[in-house]
């Protein structure tokens, strides 16, 4: 038999090691299912002793005590099967969740360009979230087709007279998975569209809040958040209808099955009053899971579309694993290098790279530098590249393997960790703390952490701790100096400090890394006092400026 394209998707991102425990999961839930309807046949006897059933004794002891032994081993074996399921759904979880992530890590920036950040936060949070509910009514979906093959067959070697009644309710439950399909799947695909606009909205709030306080744009801010929440709750509404609407369905065709029992019962001749109790009970058995059937798969059509979203970014072909190189190598001259975007692209020629010098890197806005440095960082593939190593041709893969121990932060980038040392550690997982408290000396935020009774436990993101700004900034770089990279790409990494405090901070990280080259990209032309080269983005060229041997800068006391 052909499984249902959702729950053969759903079933092909278990790994194969998971099938004995799929199988074993089923072997547990027909046992329950068996179990189960032995109980509900040897409750007959019990209750009109003297009468045959199948399995039934003559000695009523003996019915009750199997009757207590089959209940018993139907427990067992519902709670056994439905431990091995949660631990299935947490392994589940656990492989989409890790797969796409894992997956992100190593696509190239350019097959992210077009992608949302907000869209790839809900790929990475709650459409996770909606692929386990998907699996896991899949699980309660199989548990209740088992279970009715089971109670049916039961009911069928007991009485296949009553069993006639049984087409009423099959024909409901094939009405109620068609009527309301492809609507569901439409207010499925609506809701993962509305959970995306919502994480735009949500996404680094106070930053958000700032912006729209300033702007006295609360009421806009509110109504357009208010909107998409309002599309949320009625496809959420429209769920809840139609689960009702197809139990309505399933439910009428229930009624009407066992009234055709009855009907059955009472013009066949041949059909006593102990097996119709005994079909009854089986019967009955199966109403708690016809239910929860529709809610499954219900489920299920919500997990389409999250399942389709997710195998997007996980489809995405990951880039080329850089060779690390491990022979020392010279100086860096870049002949000829070609990126793209912009659009007319930029076009650098003549860059000399040496360890222990800084690169400014300045343009306008929306120019091209990101573009520039990410495929300097080894992290873009340009469209043309000339180069060589101490006087050595070498070709771009040769450059991103030059590279590979590099440090890259960019204006933005915030750290996820709790305290201070888990920031650093991070980035040097086996670096003392003596190291770890020069590393903050060097970007100045050793006061702010020695004022705290925590020291390097400081929170990072503490209501009475809060890290400022500058200070994540700072943090961040004291991370690149504990890194000791090979390139150092500073985009705009100094940008929440003032300018004397910029230059401090810059000047200490050159220094700290005198093996290093750094990259520094700045819209503040006071950089270029440190600059040992500057790369003046203009239109579709990047000009190459070389300044004469570094001036010494005596920086002010550390400036917030």
């Amino acid at each position: 038999m052909r499984l249902p394209s959702a729950w053969r998707d759903l079933l092909a991102l278990m790994p194969r090691a998971e099938r004995a425990s799929l199988l074993l999961y089923a072997l547990l839930s027909v046992g329950a299912a068996v179990s189960g309807s032995v109980s509900a046949v040897l409750l007959v006897p019990l209750v009109q002793p003297g009468h045959a059933v199948p399995l039934a004794s003559h000695d009523i002891t003996t019915n009750a005590a199997w009757f207590a032994l089959s209940g018993v081993a139907f427990a067992v074996l519902r709670w056994q099967a439905a431990r091995l399921g949660a631990a299935q759904v947490a392994r589940f979880a656990v492989r989409v969740r890790g797969d796409v992530h894992g997956h992100l890590l190593d696509v190239p920036l350019a097959a992210l360009a077009d992608a949302s950040s907000a869209e790839i936060a809900n790929v990475l949070t709650y459409n996770g979230e909606i692929l386990v509910q998907g699996f896991s009514a899949l699980q309660q979906l199989a548990v209740a087709l088992l279970t009715s093959l089971v109670s049916i067959a039961f009911a069928f070697w007991i009485s296949p007279v009553l069993m006639l009644a049984i087409p009423l309710l099959l024909c409901a439950i094939v009405i109620t998975s068609r009527v309301t399909g492809r609507e569901q799947a439409e207010v499925s695909r609506r809701y993962v569209a509305d959970m995306t606009g919502l994480f735009w909205h949500s996404e680094d709030f106070p930053r958000r809040l700032r912006h729209v306080r300033s702007f006295g744009r609360e009421a806009a801010e509110r109504a357009s958040y208010g909107e998409v929440s309002e599309r949320l709750g009625q496809g959420y509404r429209r769920q809840l209808e139609l689960v009702a609407s197809s139990r309505l369905v399933l439910e009428a065709g229930a009624a009407l099955g066992i009234a055709a029992m009855f009907l059955l019962a009472d013009r066949w001749r041949g059909v006593d009053g102990t097996a119709l109790i005994a079909v009854g009970l089986l019967l009955g058995r199966l109403l708690p899971y016809l239910v929860s059937t529709r809610q499954g798969f219900q489920q299920l059509r919500s997990a389409q579309p999250a399942l389709a979203l997710w195998q997007r970014y996980v489809a995405l072909a990951p880039g080329p694993r850089p060779r690390v190189a491990t022979a020392p190598q010279g100086d860096v001259r870049i002949e000829h290098l070609r990126v793209r975007p912009p659009r007319e692209g930029i076009t650098l020629e003549g860059l000399h790279l040496r360890p222990g010098e800084l690169v400014l890197i300045s343009g306008e806005s929306g120019i091209g530098k990101s573009s520039l440095v990410d495929v300097l960082a080894g992290m873009s593939t340009p469209e043309s590249f000339v180069a060589s190593d101490g006087g050595v041709p070498m070709d771009f893969p040769a450059w991103r393997a030059r590279v590979a121990r590099g440090a890259y932060v960019s204006q933005g980038v915030r750290p996820w960790q709790r305290t201070v040392r888990e920031v650093l550690a991070w980035a040097d997982p086996d670096a003392t703390e003596a190291t770890l408290h020069e590393a903050l000396r060097s970007v100045g935020l050793d006061r702010r952490v020695d004022a705290s009774p925590h020291g390097l436990d400081l929170a990072v993101h503490g209501a009475d701790s809060r890290l400022s700004g500058g200070e994540l900034q700072r943090l961040m770089l004291a991370q690149v100096i504990l890194r000791r990279p090979v390139l150092a790409v500073l985009d705009e990494a100094t940008s929440a400090l003032d300018a004397a405090a910029e230059l401090a901070v810059l000047q200490a990280v050159k220094a700290s890394l005198p093996g290093a080259m750094l990259v520094v990209v700045s819209h503040r032309d006071a950089v270029a006092t440190l600059a040992d080269v500057r790369v003046k983005v203009e239109g579709d060229r990047a000009m190459v400026e070389v300044f004469p041997p570094i001036r010494t800068i005596v920086p002010s006391r550390w400036q917030a």
